[in-house]
């Protein structure tokens, strides 16, 4: 890497490593026979990869306590930081880690066990394909509309 790219440019490039990095941990998903029944596997995959890429991972590319606690806030689901641990050790399946690697993230979004976190992620895919309402002011009523 130039060690003179500034702003824009490293973060582009960084953000390209990633990409490349978590579709080579994509690949080894698609290849694995533990998923293998899975439907519709690839398009999940992308679909969990830029989930990922929506967190405030840190320097390793890993999703830390605090970049978790952001981005439920940011979906409207704020925790305390007792909730943030149990969510953190269910991921990593009860290791005493404050940090989650892409490959924990898809084995949790991919695996048997329902998490909370994977509940949370899911309810708000639902939540985004739902229709969007109506702006402006109501429309009048009637009294035939009245019960």
């Amino acid at each position: 890497m130039d060690k003179h790219l500034q702003g824009g440019k490293a973060f582009g490039f960084l953000k390209s490593q990633q990409d490349v990095k978590l579709n080579s941990i994509n690949e080894v998903f698609l290849t694995d026979p533990k998923y293998a029944e899975e439907e519709d596997l690839s398009s999940k995959l992308e679909m969990f990869k830029n989930k990922y890429m929506e967190f405030d991972l840190n320097d390793q590319g890993d999703i830390d306590m605090m970049g978790l606690k952001r981005m439920l806030e940011k979906l409207g689901v704020a925790k305390t930081h007792l909730e943030l641990k149990k969510m953190m050790s269910d991921v990593v399946g009860g290791a005493a880690r404050d940090t989650f690697c892409y490959t924990d993230f898809l084995n949790m979004m991919l695996g048997k066990r329902n998490s909370i976190l994977r509940l949370i992620l899911m309810f708000e895919e639902k939540g985004k394909d739902q229709e969007p309402k109506e702006s402006g002011p109501p429309q009048r009523k009637t009294f035939s509309d009245l019960p």
